[in-house]
């Protein structure tokens, strides 16, 4: 007979805090029209985006992921010690070793917590959170910090028409903790390798460095429709999946908070899942753009912050993009 194992008993968890970075630098349409065959008015026209932040030199993806994470310890209420587990999720980080956690980990003072790093692009956060919730119920973790953070800037050609207005840099993280009551709800997540060129890097960095000037610099390249379709006919049904699964209708529901990816896609989306004026609406793509993996707690932050949604009222994330894949549930607020 094997020997039986000890387990921990399962609970529930919910979000604590949540916390954000935003670059100092704004960057107007106008401003990146200098750089591209565009017009202000057709930027914010096809994606509602209105202006962005771009990170400094010194605003490394280190930087503003400790800086989103103090904010968001001190939200929770949660020393750094408290953290056992740090899930960063990120499409440009650029250094592949050591975890990029593990250095978050260590400058904000978690010198127990694990560290570990997640790509899955732009649905990276709910994925991270996914876990995080998961690790929490099981008991192999009290208090997981949630990080997404990105400089867009760093992958994105700044010259690329379709992409370089949309894009920008940013950092938002969460505290997930224990919960006497289900707090974090049933995540909804699949991928579909067929799609995978709509959004990809235009070389690997092993071509760049075999033959840079053959290769070029990775960048990013998109194709918008496939994406935008994508998300409407996949996602969408997902989306309201995970309501159905968290067992809060339509019209139960405090705030959507999808992916800022086009407001366009934003507005229907929540026409097709049938929401109303109840419901607060996550905008933040108008003066933000595309963060990737930061954008779903970024703009959660701001509705909190804005007061447009309350402590303990339900929200609906929703992450998707390069894969494709996408993930999302129902959480309560903090």
């Amino acid at each position: 007979m094997p020997p039986a194992l000890h387990a921990p008993a399962h609970g529930h968890s919910r979000i604590l805090g949540i916390g954000g970075y935003r670059p100092r630098r704004v960057v107007t349409n106008a401003e990146v029209c200098e750089r591209i065959d565009s017009t202000e008015e057709w930027i914010e026209t096809r994606s509602g985006i209105r202006s962005r932040r771009f990170a400094g030199a010194d605003e490394t993806l280190t930087f503003m992921a400790q800086a989103a994470a103090g904010k968001t310890l001190a939200h929770a209420g949660v020393p750094a010690t408290d953290i056992d587990l740090v899930l960063l999720a990120s499409m440009s980080n650029l250094s592949q070793t050591p975890p990029r956690a593990v250095r978050v980990a260590h400058e904000i003072g978690a010198h127990r917590a694990a560290g570990v790093d997640l790509s899955a692009a732009c649905a990276g956060f709910c994925h991270a959170l996914a876990m995080a919730s998961d690790a929490v119920s099981a008991g192999s973790a009290r208090h997981v910090l949630v990080i997404g953070a990105e400089r867009m800037t760093d992958i994105v050609a700044p010259d690329d028409r379709t992409t370089s207005f949309l894009f920008a840099d940013g950092a938002g993280a969460v505290v997930v903790g224990p919960s006497a009551t289900p707090g974090i709800g049933p995540v909804v997540r699949r991928a579909d390798g067929a799609y995978e060129q709509a959004l990809h890097m235009t070389a690997g960095w092993d071509d760049f460095a075999r033959d840079p000037d053959t290769a070029g610099r990775p960048r990013m390249r998109m194709d918008g429709r496939r994406v935008f379709r994508w998300a409407m006919e996949e996602v969408c049904p997902e989306a309201a999946r995970a309501l159905e699964l968290a067992g809060v209708t339509p019209d139960e529901l405090g705030a959507f908070v999808p992916h800022q990816a086009n407001l366009r896609m934003i507005e229907l989306m929540v026409e097709r899942l049938g929401l109303t004026g109840r419901t607060a609406v996550a905008r933040d793509v108008e003066h933000s753009g595309n963060t990737s993996a930061a954008s779903v707690p970024l703009a959660l932050e701001t509705l909190l912050s804005r007061g447009e949604v309350r402590s303990g009222d339900s929200a609906l994330l929703v992450g998707f993009g390069a894969g494709l894949n996408f993930a999302g549930q129902v959480v309560l607020l903090p």
